[in-house]
């Protein structure tokens, strides 16, 4: 699992390596610009050409010191007309311009137009004395544009989310009702560790309130089988799947499967009040899913999962 600061490092890598793969002809087209600010035309034909050396760039814009647009956008095949006098400067990316960022590859946003993730950079055009007098921006579709690091490696820390603040409100008026899969848990625990070890199941959550389980195969990681209790409790649908290896993909210890199993099963019947409602294992990336009846979830590894003991959950 990739936490939320992880993700937020890759994406700031990301835009600095694309900030820094355009700052070069940004600051070039800028410095064209300068001498031709007062001639709309010479502009329009200067991103005309610079548009057919871009290779990434969907629209090159124009506006002067005040935000106010100066040139049509210039595309790949001509022009977007109707935005001479369309005043940007509401627009964030070119705030931090007026503020007196040089150049800017601003924070994706959703363009107006075509309602699509995008990015926007800016350069500061200036006069002889290093005074803007005007900002050059290039838009760019995220689709289009390269992606310049490597995906983020898998972050295994613990997680806690908190639910629905109106189930949790009504925690203290509810209770545990035993389900058909509590009535029968050891046999199912079993039965799915078996499907895990033998059968090809990589992923496999447990929804013990309402007696089913959701299963993902190493044969089909892209689909996912709902098992209802009656197959749960049925020792023949082992049948139904491929006799294999565990998989040589995992990192959960197959000795460690039952431990883990009759840990959820501590949690589901500790209290009648806040008790397990559902809990999940992937032995490939050793994340353990838990949620409660109070709505929150948990993400955490096997082994700090196996660690935890229930002093931990309920405090005594």
């Amino acid at each position: 699992m990739i936490n939320e600061t992880t993700l937020q490092k890759t994406v700031s890598k990301q835009r600095n390596m694309l900030a820094e793969l355009l700052f070069d002809s940004m600051s070039e087209m800028a410095t064209d610009c300068a001498s031709i600010m007062d001639d709309r035309k010479a502009l329009e034909t200067l991103l005309t050409a610079e548009m057919g050396k871009a290779q990434y760039c969907k629209y090159l814009w124009v506006v002067d010191q005040h935000g106010i647009q100066i040139t049509e956008d210039v595309t790949r095949t001509g022009f977007k007309d109707g935005q001479v006098g369309r005043d940007r400067i509401a627009r964030p990316y070119l705030q931090r311009a007026l503020k007196g960022d040089d150049y800017y590859l601003s924070e994706a946003y959703i363009s107006r137009n075509r309602k699509r993730p995008s990015l926007t950079a800016v350069k500061a055009i200036v006069d002889a004395d290093g005074n803007a007098i005007g900002f050059l921006g290039a838009d760019f579709d995220l689709r289009e544009l390269p992606h310049t690091v490597e995906e983020s490696e898998d972050e295994k820390i613990w997680l806690q989310v908190k639910g629905d603040p109106a189930i949790r409100s009504g925690l203290f008026s509810q209770q545990r009702t035993q389900s058909a899969m509590d009535a029968q848990i050891d046999d199912v625990l079993s039965l799915v560790e078996e499907l895990v070890l033998t059968r090809g199941i990589f992923h496999a959550k447990l929804h013990f309130s309402s007696s089913r389980a959701t299963f993902w195969l190493v044969d089909n990681p892209y689909s996912y089988h709902i098992l209802n209790f009656d197959e749960l409790s049925d020792p023949d649908i082992c049948l139904a799947y491929r006799q294999q290896e565990y998989f040589d993909k995992a990192i959960v210890k197959p000795e460690k499967i039952s431990q883990i199993f009759q840990q959820f099963k501590a949690l589901r019947f500790a209290d009648e009040t806040i008790y397990l409602r559902a809990a999940s294992l992937n032995v490939v990336n050793g994340m353990v899913g838990l949620n409660f009846s109070c709505d929150g979830s948990h993400y955490m590894s096997y082994e700090e999962f196996l660690d935890k003991n229930m002093a931990f959950w309920f405090g005594s």
